[in-house]
C-alpha cells in the first residue's frame, strides 16, 4: 500500500493552494483532482475579480497556473477519483478509482460544492455563455442589461438584489406564489424597483444563439400559459450541494452537508483531517476565499505533522 504524509482531495483553488504550501514546506503532498480538475471555477470564462489580473484572466488558465505552480514545488498531482475512505484511525486509508489504496498521515478535504441546476439541456448548452450559478463572479458582464434569476429562497433573493445594483432589469422566476426566503431578504427584493417577480412560473427552456443567452421560455403553472422573456443572462439561485457525502460517516457537517471546522482553523472533528474551500464554506464561495482557506489548511497540516512526528 502506498503511503504519504499529506493527501489532498480536490483540485480547485483550495486544493491547488494547499498543494503549493505543503510542497514548499517539504511535505511532498499527493493530490487527486477528482471529477472536475480546476473545480467549479472552470465552468465560467473570464475571472475579473481575482487579485493581480488587471484585465481579468481566463478561468482555465488561472487553474492551470495554480496547478503548475504546485507541481513546480514538488506536489504529486494525479488524475483520479477518491471512491472510499476510512477515517477511523491514523494513518487514514483512502481508495482511488476503486482500486488504488493509499495511507495518509494527514488529509485535506477540498472537494468543493456543486451548484444546483434545473437539469435542462438548454441550460447546460449555455453554461458559460449566459448561464451562471454565481452572480458575484459573472454579474459584471451584464451591467445595464436584463437578466433572470431562478429561485425563491435566500440565495435567489441575494443574487437578485446584488444583480439589481448593476443590471437594468432583474426578473425573479419563482415556481410558487410566495418566497421561501427570510422576511428580511423578501423586503430587500420588494424594495428594489428594478426587480420584477414572476410568480408561479417554471423554466421550460433557456433560449439563445451562437452569441449566448437571449431569453427564457416560461410556463405559468396555474393557467398553463407559455411565454418568453428577453434576457442576456440566466442565473441559478437554487443553492449549492457540498461534496461531503464520502466523509460524512466520520466528519461532522451542518444540516446542509457543509463540513464544520473549528473556529479560526481548518481542523475538523477528526484529528489530522482538515477541510478547505467551498466544502466548508456556505457563505462566500469565491475562488480567492477558497485559495485562502487552502493556505490555512496547509499551514495547519504542517503544524500538525511537525507536532506528531516530533
Amino acid at each position: 500500500m502506498e503511503k504519504t504524509g499529506c493527501l489532498i482531495i480536490g483540485g480547485g483553488p483550495a486544493g491547488y493552494t494547499s498543494a503549493i504550501y505543503t510542497s514548499r514546506a517539504g511535505l511532498t503532498p499527493v493530490l487527486y483532482e477528482g471529477m472536475e480538475p480546476g473545480g467549479q471555477l472552470t465552468t465560467t470564462t473570464i475571472v475579473e475579480n481575482y487579485p493581480g489580473f488587471a484585465a481579468g484572466v481566463d478561468a482555465n488558465e488561472l487553474m492551470a497556473s495554480m496547478r503548475s505552480q504546485a507541481e513546480r514545488f514538488g506536489a504529486d498531482i494525479r488524475h483520479g477519483i477518491v471512491t472510499a475512505v476510512d477515517l477511523s484511525s491514523r494513518p487514514f486509508k483512502v481508495t482511488v478509482d476503486d482500486s488504488h489504496e493509499i495511507e495518509a498521515e494527514a488529509l485535506i478535504i477540498a472537494t468543493g460544492a456543486t451548484a444546483r441546476y434545473l437539469g435542462l439541456p438548454s441550460e447546460q448548452k449555455f453554461r458559460g455563455m449566459g448561464v451562471s450559478a454565481c452572480a458575484t463572479c459573472d454579474g459584471f458582464f451584464y451591467r445595464k442589461k436584463d437578466v433572470a434569476v431562478v429561485g425563491g429562497g435566500d440565495s435567489a433573493c441575494e443574487e437578485a438584489t446584488y444583480l439589481a445594483g448593476m443590471c437594468k432589469k432583474v426578473y425573479m422566476i419563482v415556481r410558487r406564489d410566495v418566497f421561501r426566503a427570510s422576511k428580511a431578504m423578501q423586503d430587500r427584493v420588494f424594495s428594489t424597483p428594478n426587480i420584477e417577480v414572476l410568480w408561479n412560473c417554471n423554466t421550460q427552456e433557456v433560449l439563445g444563439d451562437d452569441s449566448g443567452v437571449t431569453g427564457v421560455r416560461l410556463q405559468n403553472n396555474k393557467d398553463g400559459r407559455v411565454f418568453d422573456i428577453k434576457v442576456d443572462g440566466f442565473f441559478l439561485g437554487i443553492g449549492h450541494h457540498p461534496n461531503s457525502e464520502l466523509f460524512s460517516k466520520w466528519i461532522k457537517t451542518d444540516d446542509k452537508g457543509y463540513i464544520i471546522t473549528e473556529e479560526g482553523t481548518s481542523a475538523t472533528n477528526v484529528e489530522g483531517v482538515f477541510a478547505a474551500g467551498d466544502v466548508q464554506d456556505p457563505r462566500y464561495r469565491q475562488a480567492i476565499t477558497a485559495a485562502a482557506s487552502g493556505c490555512r489548511a496547509a499551514l495547519d497540516v504542517e503544524k500538525f505533522l511537525l507536532a506528531h512526528r516530533g
